[in-house]
């Protein structure tokens, strides 16, 4: 869980997709550079993921082998990060998935993929929400151990509740809510980490049970990488601020690479930490891992004081997640390339107040599942029309648009393209079997309310396509 969805356009707004965008003379001043562009990935990627999610690595993979989980998620999140870099250096701060699709897919399918993927963020970003405060309540527990389901999941509710509640207003800025949530989150991590190597005892932390890397080793890593990869999402956050990159070309994929190595450190440091407490079976049933670490180190006093900046950051970063991510299907309302409903303001205070009731709604649906359930929708439905997506535009954009300016290009292309589409395809079939029904349900839904959308709106197929190559148009 982090800040803002790896999906969010906030800092990107789309433009309408009629008229010719601005590429590079756009107003914004190139003031991001490799380690400040390295920093806003990195913040973007740590929030309260790894610890609601380090039980769950070590429960799929059956021991502290878990730490491989995190390495296969960081090789991933690298061969997929590159492929951002690419289309995101080349159309860079107008919108991420929703224009590589627009862009690349136009020729033939007219509007329909960047419609489903504006569908599929209407689940994924409240998904996404819901699993801050599924750990949020979690933590909880560490001060009522005894809570029930039915209270568990009430709190869960008035959570989502004056989460939206807070935010159906005119915000304009959350600077200060995410700077303080870096902050909280450095500590947080530091303090589990230092808690645990001053409490290490290395016979749990290499306790590898029998038949560890056996048969059963790669059932364990598939379900292990659908955690790596949640626990490393954010890694595509300069993507979505080209404009303001110095040396794109450098600064974009230098950033990406750099980030993904750093947290990959940062999380087998943390993991390493926290398995050498006690033993991996009673990490793998831990609700709250960082505050037993913590107990089991330097007292009860000091755990308490960790799970309540725990708990802060679980809910500052669904607030700032759900501020961000309900701008997203109202911009795309306003481009006219989604329904018309989300494009609608708050009569008052001016804000988008459809899609943050709608992504609060589903927000509130999802605290009701299983954490492990709520991580494996989130990703079974974007992997299709965002992640392999992307990487069938990025080959379609290279053969249609050869004349695209690229400050960078794949690095050893198509080899990153390939060991991405492997893993995404690896990450979805090892996805429960609920959430491939519940994603391949929702993504049918899409294209029927396409289909009606595209006939009322005389759009393609009821029409021919219209054919707009925006950002060779201003070369």
């Amino acid at each position: 869980m982090r800040a803002t969805p790896a999906t969010d356009n906030d800092k990107a707004d789309m433009q309408d997709s009629s008229a010719p965008q601005p590429i590079r003379d756009n107003g914004f001043h190139r003031s991001i550079g490799l380690f400040s562009g390295t920093a806003i990935n990195m913040t973007q990627m740590c929030g309260i993921g790894p610890f609601i999610t380090i039980p769950i690595m070590v429960a799929v993979m059956g021991g502290p082998q878990a730490v491989i989980g995190w390495i296969a998620g960081a090789i991933l999140a690298m061969a997929d990060g590159l492929v951002w870099a690419e289309l995101g250096a080349a159309m860079p701060g107008s919108g991420g998935t929703y224009v590589y699709l627009r862009e690349a897919f136009q020729y033939r399918s007219g509007k329909l993929m960047p419609f489903l993927f504006i569908w599929t963020m209407l689940l994924a970003i409240p998904l996404l929400m819901s699993t801050g405060i599924i750990g949020m309540v979690e933590y909880l527990g560490f001060f009522f151990p005894d809570l029930g389901w039915w209270p568990v999941h009430l709190i869960g509710l008035a959570s989502t509740a004056l989460v939206t509640w807070l935010l159906y207003r005119r915000i304009e800025s959350v600077r200060a809510i995410t700077i303080a949530l870096w902050v909280i989150m450095l500590v947080s991590v530091v303090g589990v980490t230092a808690a645990g190597f001053s409490h290490f005892n290395a016979g749990f932390a290499f306790a590898y049970p029998a038949g560890a890397f056996g048969s059963h080793f790669f059932v364990g890593l598939g379900a292990g990488l659908i955690i790596g990869i949640y626990d490393y999402l954010g890694y595509n956050t300069t993507a979505y601020i080209g404009d303001e990159l110095r040396h794109p070309g450098r600064t974009m994929p230098g950033s990406i690479i750099i980030s993904v190595i750093a947290m990959m450190f940062i999380y087998l440091l943390l993991n390493i930490s926290v398995l050498g407490v006690a033993p991996w079976q009673e990490i793998a049933q831990s609700k709250s891992v960082a505050s037993l670490v913590v107990q089991r180190s330097w007292g009860h006093l000091a755990a308490a004081v960790m799970t309540i900046l725990i708990i802060v950051t679980a809910f500052a970063s669904v607030f700032t997640g759900l501020l961000g991510g309900s701008r997203v299907p109202f911009e795309a309302a306003r481009d006219k390339v989604f329904l018309s409903v989300f494009g609608h303001l708050h009569a008052k205070h001016g804000f988008p107040h459809i899609a943050l009731l709608t992504m609060g709604a589903v927000t509130a649906i999802g605290t009701f599942f299983d954490l492990t359930e709520v991580i494996n929708m989130l990703l079974a439905v974007t992997i299709i029309v965002q992640s392999i997506a992307q990487i069938a535009a990025l080959v379609v954009l290279r053969r249609r648009q050869p004349n695209l300016e690229r400050p960078y290009k794949q690095w050893l292309y198509p080899v990153p393209c390939v060991i991405a589409l492997a893993g995404w395809i690896y990450v979805y079939v090892s996805a429960s079997t609920l959430s491939l029904i519940l994603s391949g349900l929702w993504i049918i839904a899409g294209l029927a309310v396409f289909a009606i959308w595209a006939r009322l709106n005389q759009s393609w197929p009821f029409a021919p396509v219209e054919i707009r190559e925006t950002y060779l148009e201003k070369h």
